[in-house]
């Protein structure tokens, strides 16, 4: 099965431009079985999915349920958690990478570091924590090994970094506009129906083969040098909406499994 492994979405990500309905149907028409879709911190479009499109129309097309979560020290993560598993936490940014490893793996999910040899801040292997990263790594789930919207050079570190730790590449666009949507796809040689499936093929160690296109027309390919200063300016809204979510972070920590994290944070 096909699928297009990082797709942001209108309904679920501030900067994304194109609905889950016009994905889709970009993504059929390119011959895609299905799609992972991983806003910012948020499950909105999967919700608007959910309530307005499942069983309705697209009845032949799967739409997982993921997210791309912001984490304090080792910038961005994908999630995919079982079928039917919510865990509001993930809304809300913040926490730090080895927390949230702790409470994906407790609920039965799976994670693996975004664009990991990207830019600073956003990606694992350019952050402060993350350069030491040799024991994270190994607890991941798998690699995005290609993303339509990084360099050659960061995809082809990234697929060095999944098989020094022998660990699976995803392939996904992180399409934010229609004109990448599909660019990035990950082959499953499983028969994938809901998020559960897909966990399972990755614990069972199915091939898993991600490819793709390159997408040319990124906001840091426009602006050039001037992507630093987008860099450190996503650095401080990063933390900034960090530090107003911690309050209810930390409540949601305290409440019925979470609590025996809080005491990692303190």
């Amino acid at each position: 099965m096909k699928f297009d492994m990082h797709c942001h979405t209108k309904e679920g990500s501030i900067d994304g431009h194109s609905t889950i309905e016009e994905t889709i149907e970009l993504l059929k028409e390119k011959g895609y079985n299905g799609m992972l879709i991983t806003d910012h911190n948020s499950y909105g479009a999967y919700r608007y999915w959910k309530k307005n499109i499942k069983g309705i129309k697209h009845t032949d097309f799967v739409v997982l349920k993921g997210i791309e979560y912001d984490t304090i020290d080792c910038g961005h993560i994908l999630v995919i958690l079982p079928h039917g598993v919510h865990v509001p936490l993930l809304e809300m940014r913040g926490l730090p990478v080895s927390i949230l490893i702790e409470i994906v793996h407790y609920f039965g999910g799976i994670l693996g570091p975004a664009h990991p040899c990207g830019e600073k801040y956003l990606s694992i292997a350019n952050t402060k924590h993350g350069k030491k990263f040799e024991e994270i790594i190994s607890k991941f789930d798998f690699v995005e090994g290609f993303n339509a919207c990084e360099s050659e050079l960061s995809n082809h570190k990234a697929r060095a970094l999944a098989a020094k730790y022998n660990k699976p590449c995803f392939g996904g666009s992180d399409s934010h506009r229609a004109d990448c949507v599909g660019l990035g796809y990950t082959e499953i040689d499983a028969e994938i129906k809901d998020e559960t499936d897909l966990i399972a093929a990755i614990h069972d160690e199915v091939t898993v083969k991600a490819e793709g296109f390159y997408y040319t027309k990124t906001t840091k390919q426009k602006i050039g040098k001037l992507n630093n200063v987008l860099v450190y300016s996503f650095w401080f809204y990063n933390k900034g909406l960090a530090l107003l979510k911690k309050r209810k972070r930390d409540l949601e920590l305290l409440r019925t499994n979470y609590g025996q994290w809080q005491n990692k944070l303190s």
